[in-house]
């Protein structure tokens, strides 16, 4: 069939389809809301290796860290809807600055689309291991005796590190005081030498501390126990029915790509994080693998910042 006797609506699906097939014709920019040598950085440069045998096109990976991870984001947000620059995001500048910021340059909902989940990990507590605490259960226990006299470290506000210790609080129902640090690093050795006397946080950012000996694992915050983690309970599993707090992140679209564009990406993605070698990486950072479809990601995303936009309403969390 001659394309110029087809009606408007056929010749959009027909270029919409062409578009997808023969995409990508150039190299593809994939937007890092986070500093080189971090764990998004890492995702995008393992799968980025992958993809570029399969597109047969660059994949070229561009770090804008800053804002807790909105100045990324928005390059995406702003960048041409054709499906040549793409983004992994993450809890922060998706879910959870809606509810901390009045201003921010894009509108996550509006301005960019899910493509696919990459992969989440489960928060962990962690406490000094001089800490009489040996469970969750008794971690309660002593912090429920300890009144208002505890202080709880984060990798910063606003983070799933600070918001996960609020919804445990919440749960749990004690007090504490949060003391927010610059990065896992210097939160983590502020519990190892007792100047706080709690953190969640994602456990690879704690190895070097939990090697030494200088901090002790509680619980992590999967609804189930996680691969990489088989011998610590979960909070769920430790008195608290359906507990679950994940960091999370996944690739993004300025809103208007193609949507076989976006189907091809995200069918892509999800056939490179079966592959063994990546599953592997994935792992060995204690990632657990993610993918499905873009509808999928996009219900997710939804449940996600309902969730914690109560979190943030009832903590009174504001950046500005």
């Amino acid at each position: 069939m001659n394309e110029e006797n087809l009606s408007p609506a056929c010749r959009l699906r027909f270029g919409l389809a062409a578009s997808a097939q023969s995409w990508p014709t150039k190299p593809v920019k994939l937007v890092v809301p986070t500093p080189a040598g971090s764990s998004l950085d890492f995702i995008a440069r393992t799968l980025g290796e992958k993809l570029r045998e399969r597109w047969k096109q660059p994949v070229l990976v561009d770090n804008k860290a800053g804002a807790g991870g909105m100045l990324g984001m928005t390059t995406v947000a702003k960048a041409p809807a054709d499906g040549y620059t793409l983004g992994i995001g993450f809890n922060g500048p998706i879910a959870f600055a809606p509810y901390m910021y009045k201003k921010m340059a894009y509108d996550p909902a509006k301005d960019l689309l899910p493509v696919v989940l990459t992969s989440s990990q489960p928060n962990v507590l962690a406490v000094a291991a001089s800490h009489p605490a040996k469970s969750l259960p008794e971690f309660v226990s002593w912090a429920k005796k300890q009144g208002n006299k505890i202080n709880y470290a984060s990798v910063g506000a606003g983070s799933s590190s600070h918001l996960t210790m609020e919804l445990f609080k919440s749960t749990a129902a004690f007090d504490a005081t949060h003391v927010p640090f610059s990065g896992s690093p210097p939160a983590g050795i502020s519990v190892a030498s007792e100047e706080t006397q709690a953190l969640f946080t994602v456990a690879p950012a704690l190895l070097p501390l939990i090697q030494g000996g200088r901090i002790r694992l509680l619980a992590a915050t999967s609804l189930t126990r996680t691969e990489t983690m088989k011998d610590l309970p979960t909070v769920a599993e430790s008195g608290y029915p359906g507990f679950e707090a994940i960091a999370w992140n996944g690739i993004f679209t300025p809103a208007g790509t193609p949507p076989d564009v976006v189907r091809r990406i995200s069918a892509d993605v999800n056939e490179v994080m079966k592959d063994k070698e990546v599953r592997e990486a994935f792992a060995r950072q204690g990632l657990v693998i993610g993918g499905g479809s873009p509808d999928e990601f996009k219900i997710f995303i939804a449940k996600e910042s309902i969730k914690w936009g109560t979190i943030i309403k009832k903590v009174g969390i504001s950046i500005d």
